[in-house]
């Protein structure tokens, strides 16, 4: 139950057939064959790439983290590093990671945009250390409102559009009192997850 539970709220639009499928396979005693744990390792992998399909357009930070994991773990069970049963049981965790992630927002006070924006503040560990949890959750909700009222559909393709936006990032951060050595890499970060939103933004 509680494998399904994890899979069907990683993703809920998912065929019950499928659903089905993947938790027979996953619950076959120690002693199932060779083709049917690797049977069960595909579909678990697909799943969690459809999930990150859908994370790339919304959290870059999150999608590239989530992805390297996965692809970190497939890679030790191409190597043999690691059993089928063992490789399983990593997909499934971080197919709960995945899930605990999606709740983060609600937990901090965030919408989904405000989070994505604080994830990609929080990749400084710096920043994380000197200004706390609160005041990047004030930065992120600062920067959501900002980006949003000053892009346009094709600011990424417009020089002066991108230069003035960096400026306006980069005077949010210094003002909160963002740790100078590491601002151009939050910037940069932080005008990658515009890139994201941008487009649905400028279209509302």
């Amino acid at each position: 139950e509680r494998v399904r539970e994890a899979l069907a709220r990683l993703n809920p639009e998912l065929p019950a057939g499928a659903l089905e499928d993947a938790f027979r396979k996953l619950v076959r005693p120690e002693g199932a064959d060779l083709v049917q744990r690797n049977r069960a390792v595909e579909l678990l992998q697909k799943l969690l790439k459809g999930e990150l399909k859908v994370r790339r357009r919304k959290n870059v930070v999150q999608a590239r983290s989530f992805a390297e994991m996965l692809e970190e773990t497939i890679r030790k069970y191409q190597n043999r590093s690691i059993e089928a049963a063992q490789v399983i049981e990593e997909l499934i965790q971080l197919a709960k990671e995945m899930r605990e992630a999606n709740a983060r927002g609600e937990k901090l006070g965030l919408s989904e945009d405000e989070l994505a924006f604080y994830d990609a503040l929080e990749t400084n560990d710096s920043a994380v250390k000197v200004l706390g949890d609160e005041t990047l959750r004030h930065i992120a909700r600062e920067l959501v409102t900002t980006i949003r009222n000053n892009v346009t559909i094709d600011w990424t393709l417009r020089e002066n559009v991108r230069a003035h936006l960096r400026v306006l990032v980069k005077r949010i951060l210094r003002r909160y009192g963002d740790p100078p050595d590491k601002q151009e890499k939050a910037t940069q970060t932080v005008l990658e997850q515009a890139a994201l939103l941008s487009s649905e933004w400028a279209s509302t």
